[in-house]
Order: C-alpha cells, then sequence, then structure tokens
C-alpha cells in the first residue's frame, strides 16, 4: 500500500519559506506555500539594494562568527546546507554568480530578480501550490501537535506540519509586519525583546545636517554606553540629515538598539578621523599644515586634512573659530584640534524607526527550538525559519545564507520527522 504524502504548509514566501517549501517538495511532500503579498519573495527583490547578496564565501566558522544573534545555533543546519550548497542550487537554476569585495556573492547579472525568478521557477517545476494574498492569522494546533492554519478570511488547511517563515518587523511594506511573533506567542513560544539591527542611528546634534551626504573611509567608530567602551569598527560611515549611517554605524547598530531598551543608558558614538596616527604623528602633521598655511586664517588650513564640509565642525568641536589666525595657534590649542579629530563625539538617543531596519533582531527564543531540524520543542510539527526567530547577522549575505540554511533544514525534516 502506497505510503500517504506529507501535508506541509509553508507561511511566507520570502528566501527561507521558498528554500523550506522547495526542499519538502524535493523530499516527497503536498506543499502548500501561503503568502500574504501579492507577488512572492518581494523583500528578497531588494535586497544587496537590488542585487540580492545571496551568501558569503567564506567558510562556514566565519560565517556564524558575522551572525551576531545566536551564530551558534545555526551550526548544524549550515553545516547540513552551507554556501557551497547556495550558490550551487542557483548555478543549477540558471543563475551564475560572482564573488565581490568582503567574499559577498551576488548573480553575475546583478538582478535580485532573477534569484527570486529562479526559485519561483524551481517550485512550480515540483508542484508547489504557491497562493498569494492569503495572510495567515494563526496556526492550529490540538495536543501539542500541529494541525494546520487558520487564513484571516477565517478557511482552515489543514496540514501535517506547518513551516512559519514570515520574516521579522522590518521593512512591513515587504509583509514583514511582525504577525508571526503573536502567532509563536499564542502556541506558548517565549518571544525574545524584538529591535532594530543594521540601522542608521539618530544624534543629538545638528551639525550633522551641514555635513549630511558626507561619506568617510578608513575612520574608527567606538561606541560607549554610560563612558563606558562596548566596541569599535573601522571602515566607512555617512552622515545624514538625521544622524549617521553607513557599513561600521550599521554593524554596531545592534548593540545600540539593545542598550537603548533600558532608557536610563547614555549612548555615544565617537569617531576617530585620523585612526592611523598617533596623537603625537598628528600633532606633527598639524604643525606641517599650519606652517603650510600660516599667513592665512584656520578655517583656510585645514583643507589637505578634511573634507571641506567638516572643516568648521572639528574648530568647533576644538572650542576654536575658524577665523583664528594660524600664526597664532599654540601648543594647548593644537592639542585641542587632536584631541576633535581623534574624538569627535556624538550622543546617540535613538535608532530610526523599526521599519527602516535591515533585519530584526529577537524573536522566537532559539532555545525553544531544535537547532538541527528547526522544530519546535513544544508543538509538533510546527517549524521556525529566518528572520522570525532570534537570529540576525552583519551585511554581507549572513542573513540570506542563515535564511537558507534554516529553510532547508525545515523543509526535509518536516517530511522525515516521525509522527
Amino acid at each position: 500500500m502506497e505510503e500517504m504524502r506529507k501535508n506541509v504548509i509553508v507561511v511566507g514566501a520570502g528566501p527561507g519559506g521558498m528554500m523550506a517549501a522547495i526542499k519538502a517538495a524535493e523530499n516527497g511532500a503536498a506543499v502548500t506555500l501561503l503568502e500574504k503579498m501579492k507577488l512572492p519573495g518581494r523583500k528578497m527583490r531588494i535586497t544587496g539594494k537590488g542585487r540580492c547578496n545571496i551568501t558569503n564565501a567564506a567558510d562556514v566558522p566565519e560565517i556564524l562568527q558575522h551572525i551576531q544573534g545566536n551564530g551558534r545555533f545555526l551550526n548544524s543546519c549550515m553545516r547540513a546546507f552551507d554556501n557551497r550548497d547556495v550558490i550551487q542550487f542557483f548555478e543549477d537554476n540558471g543563475v551564475p554568480t560572482k564573488v565581490e569585495r568582503g567574499q559577498r556573492v551576488f548573480p553575475q547579472s546583478d538582478k535580485a530578480q532573477d534569484c527570486v525568478d529562479a526559485m519561483v521557477h524551481r517550485l512550480h517545476e515540483l508542484g508547489v501550490h504557491i497562493a498569494c494574498e492569503i495572510p495567515v492569522r494563526e496556526v492550529l494546533a490540538q495536543d501539542g501537535r500541529v494541525k494546520g492554519v487558520l487564513t484571516a478570511s477565517g478557511a482552515a488547511i489543514k496540514g501535517d506540519a506547518v513551516i512559519l517563515a514570515v520574516g521579522g518587523a522590518s521593512y512591513p511594506g515587504t509583509g514583514s509586519t511582525g504577525d508571526g511573533y503573536e502567532m509563536a506567542k499564542k502556541l506558548g513560544h517565549t518571544i525574545v525583546p524584538v529591535r532594530p539591527s543594521l540601522i542608521p542611528l539618530e544624534t543629538e546634534e545638528d551639525w550633522v545636517r551641514d555635513v549630511q551626504g558626507l561619506s568617510l573611509r578608513n575612520v574608527r567608530a567606538t561606541l560607549f554606553v554610560d563612558g563606558e567602551k562596548q566596541q569599535e569598527y573601522f571602515g566607512e560611515m555617512m552622515f545624514t540629515h538625521f544622524g549617521v549611517t553607513g557599513p561600521i554605524i550599521l554593524s554596531m547598530s545592534r548593540a545600540v538598539s539593545t542598550i537603548l531598551l533600558d532608557k536610563e543608558h547614555f549612548v555615544e558614538i565617537e569617531i576617530n578621523l585620523k585612526p592611523a596616527l598617533t596623537p603625537e604623528q598628528l600633532d606633527a602633521r598639524l604643525q606641517r599644515d599650519l606652517a603650510k598655511y600660516q599667513r592665512k586664517q584656520l578655517g583656510n588650513a585645514l583643507v589637505d586634512l578634511l573634507p571641506h564640509k567638516l572643516i568648521p565642525i572639528v574648530i568647533d568641536n576644538a572650542y576654536l573659530t575658524p577665523e583664528h589666525p594660524v600664526n597664532q595657534v599654540t601648543a594647548k590649542e593644537r592639542h585641542q584640534l587632536v584631541e576633535a579629530l581623534q574624538h569627535l563625539t556624538l550622543s546617540i538617543p535613538r535608532t530610526r524607526p523599526m521599519a527602516e531596519a535591515i533585519v530584526t533582531a529577537g524573536g522566537v527564543d532559539v532555545r525553544e527550538i531544535n537547532p538541527k531540524t528547526m522544530e519546535s520543542k513544544l508543538v509538533h510539527g510546527l517549524y521556525f525559519v529566518g528572520e522570525l526567530t532570534d537570529i540576525d547577522g552583519f551585511t554581507g549575505g549572513y542573513n540570506l545564507q542563515a535564511a537558507f540554511s534554516m529553510g532547508a533544514a525545515a523543509g526535509q525534516w518536516s517530511v522525515w520527522n516521525d509522527d
């Protein structure tokens, strides 16, 4: 007698959800993929500025180090379906890839849409039923076992397994509106406080508006909380009309948003504009510049050292004026300039709104999820994938790799697990 096919319901047609549906179908399940938006892969189409940074070419241990939110939890599923498997999947489905700076992997076409199209084509090949514009209200369970889902229209869809891949709370316009947290909570799961990650930061200082659009390279940003140094990053950043953004700012934003959950803390970022020089070397450099422009005013004497827009800001932070005659600058005033150049301080009262975050930190507590299978430890047949869980990484392809690895595990094990 022929064995009955398992009915697997995947909720959310993002990268993790589509990969879960593909793997479940490849393993013989009858799969229904439910998506609240009009089309699958909405958020995936805008990742990597529309180019889709599908993974990173580093080895697995290094990738896990770049997933600052519970990276070690992913060790098992990522080794079972790693970055080479992701690259191979897209190559096999007509999307050749390339490796760029920072070992970031992109489609050769630089089109995220090609990646989405490849996944959707594979879903159709496997006979997965894709139903769009079907929001799910809750997961149905009885006696600790999944029974199916209830849609927003009140329709109950039966299933032997349910894979929740509905995303976090960032980019709500793509369908990630945080409704998965309530679904998981209703089934008894703990939700680690949700906050934005990889998000620009707002500053108290108004002068950032005067330099908005200015990018800085090879600078060091150090995070201080209540005067205590927490972390630092070296690289690129940019000023905006509201504060700061760019790679090194986004990298520290998770720590900032976590700290700011407690309103009592005072958060600052200190920017070293010349981190390659010791204070003594920078003072010597200043002396040369001041000697070169000794007949000018201070505002015109730092043109070789700083971007034009930043000169009045640094001078002001050194408690001097642009009109100060260069030939009257004292050793003490030079010291003040060195301090301002290497300790330009910004007060951070808040991050930008959650809707602007690239990823969400927090979510379903991973201690309640089997790290090999992605199955809930509380409800049999329920699986969690992607940003809905308390997992998040830096930019560089790490978050998509996590979603693909989790999706592959959930898809396979939703079929392989015995009742």
